[in-house]
């Protein structure tokens, strides 16, 4: 999932070239975030546990993209003190609570409707905005809300007569809780800090709580050395490890920062809409994971009502769509 920012202009993005990479980067960064569920899925399935997983991608992510974060603050290290606050809680809920409960969620559903459920935190954002500090939403993005209500009651099957995982739908709500929060957290940039910095702060801070948690025993570790299956093949175990922290993770983070710096936020945003496609064409790539008819419509109607949300939003909370 890519950062949400204040829109503003972006130095370059007006060109042609600087367009074209955008675009370019910020397909490259959804693709690559939408792997990461059907990876987790075939070492989940062989006897991971969520947090484990969810502990070596982003610890993998974190050391390669530290070193970044430091170089963007060029020196100004009174900026970590100044935003220690959003930093923790990033770390926190945006990067562990939201990748450990996702990965939770797709232990006990498919990858496509735990992401599309996630996918929904747009709108968690805007009833938070509106409930908590008043600002009313426009007609457009109320509407946006009943598309994405309706095509959430669709994906996860309550009117098709299918088995639904409790479970897994928990854990994908709060998942798209940790991502609420991430939207939310990412558009402070009154602070001055660089968003790699940010980036690689919360990967640290996650890396670490999580790291705590496994060592006093609440968060429960397991591992197996077993080959992963994905359609039928089975590869190495640390092969989709690897591929989760370099690929999803880092490149992922990488990649979308490039994006807005090119684009800009909105138009990043939109472009990064092709997470839920690449993640359901992964699932049916990796997992052979096809969404059922009324499924594939309410997904549809999600993203149909994200977009109306982010094209009715207010300028005053703009917000940018990760993985």
């Amino acid at each position: 999932m890519t950062t949400v920012t204040h829109d503003r202009p972006v130095p370059g993005a007006s060109s042609g070239t600087g367009t074209i990479s955008g675009l370019g980067f910020a397909l490259a960064s959804a693709l690559s975030f939408g792997l990461s569920g059907a990876l987790a899925r075939g070492l989940l399935d062989t006897g991971w546990s969520p947090g484990t997983v969810t502990l070596i991608r982003i610890g993998l992510a974190a050391a390669l993209v530290a070193p970044f974060g430091l170089a963007a603050l060029r020196g100004r290290w009174h900026l970590l003190a100044r935003s220690a606050g959003t930093i923790l809680g990033y770390g926190t809920f945006a990067v562990a609570g939201a990748q450990f409960c996702y990965f939770s969620a797709v232990q006990y559903m498919e990858v496509a409707p735990a992401l599309l459920i996630e996918f929904t935190a747009p709108v968690a954002v805007v009833l938070w905005l509106w409930l908590r500090h008043g600002q009313r939403p426009s007609r457009v993005t109320v509407l946006g809300i009943a598309f994405a209500a309706v095509g959430l009651v669709l994906v996860v099957g309550l009117v098709s007569g299918a088995q639904v995982s409790v479970a897994g739908v928990l854990w994908a709500l709060a998942a798209m809780l940790g991502c609420s929060v991430y939207f939310l957290l990412s558009a402070e940039d009154g602070r001055g800090l660089p968003p790699l910095t940010l980036a690689a702060g919360g990967l640290v801070v996650g890396t670490a709580l999580l790291g705590l948690l496994s060592v006093v025993g609440l968060l429960p570790m397991a591992v197996a050395t077993v080959p992963a299956a994905y359609n039928g093949t089975e590869i190495a175990w640390w092969i989709p490890l690897v591929l989760l922290g370099l690929v999803t993770a880092a490149m992922a983070y990488s990649l979308g920062i490039a994006a807005i710096r090119r684009l800009g936020s909105r138009v990043s945003s939109f472009v990064g809409l092709t997470e839920v496609l690449a993640g359901l064409g992964w699932a049916w790539l990796l997992l052979a994971e096809l969404p059922s008819t009324l499924q594939l419509l309410g997904a549809v109607l999600i993203i149909i009502g994200v977009v109306a949300v982010k094209l009715g939003e207010r300028k005053i909370a703009p917000y940018k769509t990760k993985g």
